[in-house]
């Protein structure tokens, strides 16, 4: 059985082959603007249950994960900028990242919404500006890559390390089973 992944990300597509899933990519299109009052577990549930429905296939999975940081929920930073305050922000503290799922197989639907907590090291002015110039902050929720460069300025994980990549692959396969998903 081929699953369909209702997201562009290339994390979520690799996380997923590290399953052995036969994959279909197809991304939805969906307003990710946050509601007045939504919680980051709301929010992220919700968006990937929209992205789960706004998908044909037989087993869709739709998955959306943010930063949050207090109240603020970083998303992907729209330039370099942003990025920046993003980084300043972040830096020396603290914050939640969460990942929204859902798994739709017909009128099936499972969802769950997963936390990690992540402690950033202090940064320098110096360090925020080498890792914006590469490039890697600009599409990711947070600005910042687990997998990647952004590793080195990750003192702790508590929680799923692969939830803040992308999909907490821990739960994830669970869901897929529910919805007779065999991950090979």
């Amino acid at each position: 059985m081929t699953l369909t992944l209702a997201s562009r990300s290339p994390r979520r597509r690799e996380l997923l082959a590290s399953l052995g899933l036969a994959l279909e990519v197809s991304p939805a299109d969906t307003d990710e603007t946050p509601r007045a009052g939504e919680r980051a577990p709301d929010y992220v549930r919700r968006l990937a249950l929209e992205k789960a429905r706004a998908v044909r296939g037989e087993t869709v999975l739709g998955a959306d994960t943010v930063v949050a940081l207090g109240e603020a929920l970083l998303g992907k930073p729209r330039d370099a900028e942003e990025a920046c305050r993003m980084l300043r922000a972040l830096s020396g503290r603290a914050h939640e990242v969460l990942t929204g799922v859902c798994g739709r197989r017909g009128a099936q639907e499972e969802t769950l919404a997963v936390r990690s907590v992540v402690r950033f090291a202090e940064l320098s002015e110096a360090q925020i500006a080498w890792y914006v110039a590469t490039g890697e902050p600009l599409d990711k929720a947070g600005a910042y890559a687990l997998q990647g460069e952004g590793a080195r300025f990750v003192t702790r994980v508590e929680g799923s390390r692969s939830n803040v990549i992308g999909l907490p692959l821990e739960r994830v396969e669970p869901l897929l089973h529910a919805l007779g998903v065999k991950p090979a």
